[in-house]
């Protein structure tokens, strides 16, 4: 069966981990987080762990070979032979093309949204400082304000969630994302999704999404769906 091997970008806020969580259980593909990886290696204090953490106890992003090995041996696993779903990976250029080293990319699917939509959705998030569970104040708000529905955990509101701060995250993530944004739109791998309307309406960027991983063919140059497929992997099939 053929793969979907799916790079996600977007900005911070754009909505990312909604999307991917009903996209991973959908297709039945793994979502990979290099953040997710790297945390996970410093906690259980691995080898490469150890390397990792003495950059980021020192506030320095983990050097890209440090952050390369631990998506190469991700992507090795026997959940990832159907495809994936990589987010936070690559951020450059360079990264992308060691990417395609490992595994052939399928598609990239590219969230974006407004300034004014993003800035809410960061704004209003509130994170468990216990088992990282989010929250937002009006959309998806905790039963009792400050605590956390899952665990009880005291919620917070990161110090990069100000507006004044995710005015400027948004730009230097612009700054830095434009040149791998062109590179995959010239190599006819990008999609742009629209992602603005509010979590309460998701099937409408969800079913962008489903449309364009329809497209991906197989090397012959049939399509990877059957008609019957599709209809049974898509989230909002009328039938």
């Amino acid at each position: 069966m053929r793969t979907l091997n799916i790079i996600l970008l977007g900005a911070p806020g754009v909505g990312k981990g909604t999307y991917t969580e009903i996209l991973s259980k959908k297709y039945k593909i793994p979502h990979i987080s290099s953040g997710d990886l790297l945390r996970e290696a410093i906690e259980k204090r691995t080898k490469i762990g150890k390397k990792a953490k003495k950059y980021v106890n020192e506030g320095e992003l983990a050097p890209d070979e440090i952050v390369t090995q631990l998506i190469k041996e991700r992507l090795e696993k026997e959940d990832c032979k159907r495809g994936f779903l990589l987010d936070g990976f690559p951020r450059t250029v360079v990264q992308a093309k060691t990417i395609e080293k490992l595994k052939k990319i399928d598609k990239v699917l590219n969230f974006v949204a407004s300034e004014e939509v993003i800035m809410d959705r960061l704004s209003g998030r509130r994170i468990c400082k216990e088992c990282g569970a989010i929250f937002h104040v009006r959309n998806v708000p905790p039963k009792v304000e400050g605590i956390c529905d899952k665990c009880g955990g005291e919620l917070y509101q990161r110090e990069d969630e100000t507006p004044e701060v995710i005015r400027i995250r948004m730009q230097e993530y612009e700054k830095k994302t434009k040149p791998l944004v062109d590179y995959y739109r010239k190599k006819g791998l990008l999609a742009n999704i629209d992602a603005n309307p509010p979590i309460e309406e998701v099937e409408k960027v969800i079913s962008q999404c489903n449309r364009e991983i329809s497209k991906i063919r197989k090397s012959e140059g049939k399509s990877f769906f059957t008609e019957s497929c599709f209809k049974a992997w898509h989230p909002f099939s009328s039938e």
